[in-house]
């Protein structure tokens, strides 16, 4: 069944194509495993090793999970070249499917950091082929110029964010209250499910990434494995001179995937520009996505921060005991989802509702950057109000991630399709990938900033981070016009 067809005739969940409650329900089963596991993972860093943790200082495990979502999307580019040239979208999801339930298998076998570097290599590459193609896939299910479409994907990211909000009730509560290992445990088996679900329902998504758009044929395959080995003797040399400054030391590891991080997307942005693959048309769409991405850059790095810096205020810096019980931290990354699936029908209605007089692109990333900085100027005042050392009330957190999640509901679906749309034919799963990068290269950044933030520092960056958000949401408003020209004719 053709990708129009599918669109047509099958309206079966809640007006929708089908297939997309196959990837909406796959999503959130693996979004449960990964959440689930991040809910805790900052905790089970520093927390003493007599508690089960390992130990390490809070600025080094901040950066460390930072790192690792930075390790995360950008196996996009990976997961996206695989599907492109190899796989095909559908097995690259089924792939990454199996390979993060193997990492969190990993993490819930004790073997110290050394486990936990196993687990962090599994997870990352199965979550670059499964997040970018499952994306990648829904977009198949509809027209190109299918006004559906937005609503389709603010509804796939409700998927997204059902699973993160049960994570931390299930996950988390397992891994502060009866052990990490077996929290982890418990993310294996929600992936599991996730595989069982998308086999069954596979069959609703017709032909949806089944094709290999540009398949590696004879002297292609062994000139793109010519390249691949280059790359890799690169990385390695890299890595090296990382370890002979630094010392083969957390530190060395973490400096060098920041870098990676930023250096990665930079550089696949100038081969798409320079690609003989592309028309002139499809040229023009990858400039305007340029500045998309750069504000996808600046909303993440507030929001990843929700695992690192607010997940350690929610721990040390909030008073957690309500009518005698006293709440896990972990349980604070459940309010993330929460406000999403509050809000994602909300902008999905309102789209819809809109139809054609609804905001440019250029416009929601404005608004959604705008809300996203006020998030970080509601977090400094409890510090402006009471100082920095008396523990502040858990309402302001709930106050930051309800607005942050509006500006998120606005950006972050908004930005899935239209990239589905601007994506060369070509590079229709890597274009996607790089999107997933705008979340790497904002927790690459993190990974340094994260180490800034203390009782002392607490103001100032919340302010910094919140004026630096308004100051780009500012700037994409002046470019807008720029943007919606060179998007060629796509909406």
């Amino acid at each position: 069944m053709l990708r129009n067809d599918i669109s047509r005739t099958e309206r079966s969940f809640l007006g929708h194509p089908r297939g997309l409650a196959t990837l909406f329900l796959t999503e959130a089963w693996e979004r449960f495993s990964y959440y689930g596991m991040r809910a805790v993972l900052l905790y089970y860093l520093y927390d003493h090793v007599a508690n089960g943790g390992l130990g390490l200082s809070t600025a080094s495990a901040a950066s460390i999970v930072s790192v690792y979502g930075a390790a995360v999307y950008m196996s996009g580019v990976l997961g996206g070249w695989l599907a492109d040239r190899v796989l095909g979208s559908r097995l690259a999801i089924l792939s990454g499917g199996l390979l993060i339930m193997g990492g969190h298998i990993a993490l819930a076998i004790p073997g110290g950091l050394a486990m936990f570097f196993i687990s962090m290599a599994l997870i990352v590459l199965g979550t670059g082929l499964l997040k970018t193609n499952a994306s990648s896939v829904l977009g198949e299910l509809y027209a190109d110029q299918d006004s559906r479409r937005d609503a389709g994907f603010s509804l796939f990211y409700m998927g997204i964010n059902l699973g993160a909000f049960i994570a931390p009730y299930v996950v988390g509560t397992l891994g502060q209250t009866v052990g990490y290992h077996v929290g982890f445990a418990a993310a294996a088996v929600g992936m599991a499910f996730g595989i069982v679900q998308y086999v069954l329902g596979a069959r609703w998504l017709g032909n949806a990434g089944r094709q290999v758009p540009h398949p590696l044929h004879g002297t292609e395959l062994h000139k793109a494995l010519g390249r691949i080995a280059v790359c890799l003797a690169g990385l390695a040399a890299v890595t090296l001179i990382f370890f002979r400054i630094t010392g083969f030391a957390v530190d060395g590891i973490v400096n060098l995937i920041s870098v990676l991080a930023i250096l990665v997307p930079l550089t696949y942005f100038v081969v798409l520009l320079r690609s003989k693959r592309i028309s002139g048309v499809e040229r023009s769409r990858v400039r305007a996505f340029v500045p998309l991405f750069v504000a996808a850059v600046a909303f993440w790095i507030v929001d990843e921060q929700g695992a690192t810096v607010l997940a350690t205020f929610a721990d040390k810096r909030t008073d957690r005991v309500i009518g005698g019980f006293e709440i896990p931290a972990s349980w604070f990354q459940s309010i993330n989802p929460i406000a999403t699936l509050i809000w994602a029908p909300v902008l999905a209605f309102l789209w819809m509702k809109l139809g054609s007089r609804q905001p440019r692109t250029p416009t929601k990333f404005a608004i959604g950057l705008a809300l996203t900085g006020m998030s970080f100027v509601i977090m400094a005042i409890p510090g402006l109000l009471h100082g920095t050392r008396a523990p502040a009330s858990p309402f302001w957190l709930l106050a930051s991630f309800i607005v942050l999640l509006a500006g998120a509901v606005c950006l972050s679906p908004v930005g899935l399709a239209v990239t589905t749309k601007l994506a060369p034919r070509a590079y229709a799963a890597q274009l996607m990938s790089l999107w997933m990068m705008s979340d790497s290269a904002a927790q690459g950044i993190n990974a340094q900033l994260v180490k800034l933030y203390s009782p002392e520092t607490e103001i100032g960056y919340f302010l910094a981070h919140g004026a630096g958000e308004l100051l780009i949401a500012t700037g994409m408003l002046a470019i807008g016009g720029w943007v919606h020209r060179n998007m060629a004719g796509v909406h």
